[in-house]
């Protein structure tokens, strides 16, 4: 059965999109958050509308 992209409910800190990401990905949770603070600084704040969105539009 393939994994489907969804928010976490155990591993969140404000909506669980990154744990949802890092659950996906199989990757450490703490490894997609430094990222995605990398690209928020990096990005003018883009990521933060992207991350948004995503909160929105993924499911539970």
């Amino acid at each position: 059965m393939a994994a489907k992209l969804k928010k976490s409910r155990i591993d969140k800190m404000l909506a669980g999109v990154c744990g949802g990401i890092a659950e996906y990905l199989g990757w450490d949770s703490t490894l997609v958050r430094i990222i995605f603070l990398i690209l928020v600084f990096s990005s003018f704040g883009t990521m933060v509308l992207l991350y948004f969105i995503l909160a929105l539009i993924m499911p539970e």
